[in-house]
């Protein structure tokens, strides 16, 4: 009961300087709301990253030509990689993975259809390319071996290309010119989305692989090779065997640079989870500051609160209160101000989270972290910069401040 009523005193206290106790409580507003809105949209966007990675593929080992450890599209005027690489891949790993898959792609490639135009990125793919990527036709015929041994001028179409060119109508039948050459539509994908990088899934035309390395481009290179294993427990190892392939039929000796590079959607999760964790860091770092400044203005007005308080701490200790039940009082009068504080943050935070997703259409995710977070920040900093306040007017003496 009697801790009830000296807390309870606190925040009467409180109650009668409602100005004062705001301006103690900003510090911690500001920095609590900033805490919750960087985690729900860290959380919203790490859930977007691994979308996108689960569109690209949880099972596949992506070798592109070119060098380089990044993470980005084939490079394009590469020449470093042949389909017999890709075939030597599919003898090396056969008794591992499920399918062993070459593609050619070309960015940005005018295609006329009409009076409409588009520029997809074309690929150049063979008949297992819809069981090496999980990706299958919305309506029509896929890319055949039929059409693969005759080179033929046939097409499947994204989505997005599809609408661009051909809008509502069903655009199978129909013929449509990729650069001076005549293809055939034969099928539509299913929509896929994002792409890792960000880049629109379904802005792409696919064509047999050797009517693209044939009639269309008239090269003998491939841009990759998708190798799609059966034990994601296997990933690293296949990939560090085909490394080793590429070494010897590429002539590469260490401390040469590797022409080729190979990735995982494992890699892929792990880069963008590292990007976004620094990020987040970085904001997390930089709302502990503003918690920090609000805790030294919280104590500074609490200081001055003590002077301004004096002849009632006197009378308090004339009365009977001990030294214990004046620290309690002023600590209580912190930890009030910094939890209240708290939960109007976590109030404003998750507003303001809401109003980002709705508005910014920013992917969002409000957990309980942010929550957990914010009650352990806020006990420490309404602790850490309380005490020293509390000890000042638990120290007076009672003659001293009634004088």
């Amino acid at each position: 009961m009697r801790l009830t009523r000296i807390v309870n005193e606190g925040f009467q206290s409180l109650g009668g300087n409602k100005m004062r106790t705001f301006f103690m409580m900003a510090g911690t507003i500001v920095g609590i709301a900033a805490l919750t809105v960087i985690m729900a949209m860290g959380k919203g966007t790490e859930k977007k990253v691994m979308e996108r990675v689960n569109n690209f593929g949880v099972r596949v080992i992506m070798v592109t030509a070119g060098g380089g450890k990044g993470h980005s599209p084939p490079q394009e005027g590469v020449t470093t990689l042949r389909i017999e690489d890709a075939q030597a891949i599919r003898e090396l790993v056969k008794q591992d993975v499920e399918i062993v898959s070459p593609g050619l792609m070309k960015r940005a490639m005018p295609v006329k259809a009409g009076g409409s135009q588009a520029q997809p990125v074309i690929h150049g793919v063979e008949p297992d390319w819809h069981d090496a990527w999980d990706w299958y036709n919305r309506s029509g015929e896929p890319i055949s071996a039929e059409d693969m041994a005759t080179m033929a001028r046939v097409c499947v179409l994204g989505k997005t290309v599809k609408e661009t060119l051909f809008g509502d109508t069903d655009p199978i039948g129909s013929y449509l010119q990729i650069g001076e050459v005549r293809f055939l539509v034969k099928g539509v994908l299913e929509s896929k989305g994002t792409s890792p990088m960000g880049t629109d899934f379904d802005n792409r035309v696919l064509v047999p692989l050797t009517t693209a390395m044939r009639r269309l481009f008239n090269q003998d290179h491939i841009s990759y090779v998708r190798v799609k294993v059966s034990d994601t427990g296997q990933l690293v190892q296949i990939g560090e065997r085909i490394r080793l392939l590429l070494h010897e039929r590429h002539h590469i000796t260490p401390p040469e640079e590797d022409d080729f590079a190979i990735v995982t959607a494992a890699d892929i999760a792990k880069t963008a989870r590292g990007i976004s964790g620094t990020l987040s860091l970085l904001l997390v770092a930089l709302t502990g500051i503003s918690l920090v400044v609000g805790g030294i203005v919280l104590m500074n007005i609490l200081l001055i609160s003590v002077s301004e308080r004096t002849r009632e701490i006197g009378l308090r200790r004339a009365l009977g209160a001990t030294q214990g039940d004046i620290f309690i009082q002023f600590l209580a009068e912190s930890l009030a101000i910094t939890l209240l504080g708290m939960a109007l943050g976590c109030l404003i935070g998750w507003g303001a989270s809401l109003v980002v997703g709705m508005y910014a259409k920013a992917p969002v995710i409000i957990s309980w972290e942010p929550f957990a977070l914010a009650v352990v920040f806020s006990l420490m900093v309404g602790l850490f910069f309380g005490i020293q306040p509390a000890r000042r007017a638990a120290r007076l003496k009672p003659v001293e401040a009634l004088q």
